[in-house]
């Protein structure tokens, strides 16, 4: 129902609108009245009324202020003054405010029966205007969504198409950054300095940043702030300055992103930190990439529970011997190849003569199959964690000595594996698990400390940013300021 509020210091004006005019029949509310210009403002605020009656004159505040404030905060509102004949400069003023009408003293019933019909009229005209316009803005918006996901995927190809939806503004576009959320929250607000576009793709969610300004911070403190706050893993990809090279940021934002899943990271993850960690990214069929997880992780149960869900799925197919044979034992295989990613030699779990495929044809049902199958995960998985436990120690130790000496220049997970002599992806869950935080915090930590140390000895903030290990100032900048607090430069003035 349509709500109304009627203002006005004349008792018979207020005490006869009330009672003379039926408003329900016109579906409308009459919420309240008042007789000065406080009140009323306060009664207004209270019910937001979407037509408000007003007399020019009231003690407190006048009418034209009044309207002036209501105006300001909600323009939608239907605001009619009443004016005396002689007040014709104020009715002007009222105009200028966006009044939509007024009504000549003395008020009577017959001219308002003649005005709320007219008021009805506009507010149902303003209502449709408004449907019309979020319609059309959802429409532009989907496909300026659409555009941005061809741009994605398609890069060079689907440029013209995007720039016809981003409008205008494309030419001034001197950057872009996709960012890939593990669950989408809240949006961020955009700014004079970016323009950024929500896109999913499948369960894949989105932040494109177009940047009008790439030397502009705003949108980077609001992101690490806002992961941080609200708990997710953020993966970001690299700026480039041609929207052509979108796939690229894209391609990193997604790896950025699963590199923090696996390791379990909320908050930030920028590819620049973990460029050549490719493992990560093994594009396995989900059933195998859980076998993996659960093996690098050493959970024994939840590759079991995995198993079972497994051994339940071939169970419901009804297959035929032969396929179920050779589903079992890709399984068993694919285990043990995630198991040699300890680095160590597999065969000391049942010798060089362990033949899986001869073993399994001794077995004469489906479910002895299922329980062979079950006591070489437990075999495997059992192995996997004595090794673990016994290697942990030095094989981490022999890592961090290997970073301290090399953590000023192009780092890798990949090299710092390959040294101790593991798998990436085995090595990293496994450092984690010793220090008790992730390689890129670890040497991210040793860099922060030694850039601190180079800056409060004098050096000059770009040299500093190279002799720790990172090309790009302002990446450096980024981490430090994250680190510390404070952004390098202004941490070198206070030494």
């Amino acid at each position: 129902m349509i709500k109304a509020a009627v203002f006005d210091d004349e008792y018979i004006v207020l005490h006869g609108l009330q009672t003379m005019i039926d408003w329900s029949q016109y579906g409308i509310e009459l919420v309240g009245t008042a007789a000065d210009g406080l009140s009323a403002l306060s009664l207004w605020k209270t019910y937001r009324p979407d037509i408000v009656f007003t007399d020019i004159r009231m003690p407190g505040i006048d009418g034209l202020q009044l309207v002036e404030k209501i105006l300001s905060e909600s323009p939608e509102t239907i605001c009619i003054v009443f004016s005396g004949f002689n007040e014709y400069e104020y009715v002007k003023k009222a105009i200028k405010l966006g009044v939509a009408d007024y009504l000549e003293k003395p008020i009577t019933v017959s001219m308002m029966k003649d005005t709320i019909p007219k008021i009805i009229e506009k507010i149902e005209q303003k209502k449709e205007l408004s449907m019309l316009k979020s319609k059309w803005e959802n429409s532009q918006r989907e496909l300026l969504e659409k555009a941005t996901l061809d741009l994605l995927l398609l890069g060079n190809e689907a440029e013209a198409k995007w720039r016809e939806c981003f409008g205008d503004d494309a030419d001034r576009v001197v950057g872009i950054t996709v960012i890939a959320l593990s669950e989408y929250r809240y949006f961020i607000s955009n700014d004079p300095s970016y323009r950024i576009v929500y896109v999913r793709n499948g369960s894949e969610q989105l932040f494109v940043v177009f940047h009008f300004d790439v030397q502009s911070d705003v949108l980077w403190k609001q992101l690490c702030f806002w992961a941080e706050q609200v708990g997710i893993t953020v993966g970001c990809g690299r700026t480039y300055s041609h929207i052509t090279d979108a796939p690229k940021s894209y391609k990193e934002a997604l790896q950025a992103l699963k590199y923090g899943r696996f390791m379990e990271e909320k908050g930030w993850i920028h590819f620049e930190d973990i460029s050549g960690d490719s493992p990560f990214s093994t594009d396995l069929p989900e059933q195998e990439e859980a076998v993996m997880f659960y093996i690098r992780t050493g959970d024994k149960e939840g590759l079991l529970r995995q198993l079972d869900g497994y051994i339940k799925q071939l169970k419901s197919k009804g297959l035929h011997p032969n396929i179920v044979e050779r589903e079992v034992l890709k399984f068993v295989y694919f285990a043990i190849e995630a198991a040699k990613e300890t680095g160590a030699n597999i065969d000391e779990i049942w010798g060089k003569d362990y033949l899986p495929h001869v073993e399994i044809r001794q077995m004469n049902t489906r479910e002895e199959m299922f329980q062979w199958l079950r006591s070489q995960m437990e075999m495997i998985m059992d192995w996997v964690m004595a090794f673990r436990q016994k290697t942990k120690h030095s094989a981490v130790e022999k890592a961090c000595i290997y970073i301290k000496d090399n953590y000023n220049r192009d780092l890798t997970l990949q090299e710092v594996a390959e040294h101790v002599g593991m798998n990436p992806a085995y090595f990293s869950l496994l450092f984690k698990e010793e220090m008790g935080q992730s390689y890129i915090k670890y040497l991210t930590e040793i860099r922060m400390e030694q850039a601190k140390e180079l800056l409060r000895e004098g050096y000059k903030v770009t040299d500093v940013s190279e002799m720790v290990g990172y090309h790009s100032y302002k990446h450096f900048s980024e981490v430090f300021k994250k680190y510390v607090g404070m952004k390098p430069g202004q941490y070198k003035e206070i030494f």
